[in-house]
């Protein structure tokens, strides 16, 4: 009896360590196979927005708790691929020391790295009202790159520019609010018309 009964263990542990060693396998075939599934055919990365804001009021802050910039739109849509926003009709006001709060507008912009740049595209109006130290300054453009935190805007694309009674016109345009540098690199005319002359 004990030797049928010490046959039987050892056929019983026998199964056991089969039944295990399959068991094992076959969770180690799965991950292979998962593995493999994997890199033939990588997660797809979402491409459709996944949410939408209608009728916003962005505010970004700088160093100092000031509003740096407001941007207002009637639709802003979240793009998840790139972490961009798209936005229609956007409105931006940028605020600086010793300036007047200057407006931009444009049909549709993409707000992007961080919002730390604001792309407007098409009919871009930049408006700034005129101050003791500096006259009215408008200017228009197809495209227009914001960079609020450092406060410049600049164009490769052909602009115009109205400041006070001078009009200018050029293509590929720079502009640092902040240190007031200026330049336009191409096909540059000017025109100015003077203030008429006190009668006595």
């Amino acid at each position: 009896m004990s030797g049928s009964r010490q046959a039987n263990s050892v056929r019983i542990i026998v199964l056991i360590v089969i039944s295990a060693a399959l068991a094992l396998g076959s969770l180690w075939i799965v991950e292979v196979m998962q593995r493999k599934s994997s890199d033939m055919f990588p997660a797809k990365q979402r491409t459709e927005p996944d949410y939408y804001v209608e009728k916003f009021n962005f505010v970004r802050m700088g160093p100092t708790g000031d509003a740096h910039y407001t941007l207002t739109g009637t639709k802003m849509t979240h793009n998840p691929a790139d972490d961009s926003y798209f936005i229609e009709n956007p409105v931006m006001h940028s605020y600086g020391k010793n300036r007047p709060p200057m407006l931009s507008r444009s049909d549709t912009a993409t707000v992007a790295n961080d919002s730390t740049e604001v792309h407007m595209h098409d009919n871009v109006l930049v408006d700034r009202p005129a101050s003791p130290t500096s006259p009215h300054f408008q200017l228009k453009t197809t495209y227009l790159l914001a960079l609020p935190d450092e406060d410049i805007i600049k164009t490769p694309d052909p602009v115009q520019i109205v400041q006070g009674s001078a009009t200018l016109t050029g293509t590929g345009m720079f502009a640092n609010n902040a240190t007031g540098e200026f330049r336009l690199s191409g096909n540059v005319h000017g025109h100015y018309v003077p203030a008429p002359a006190e009668t006595q």
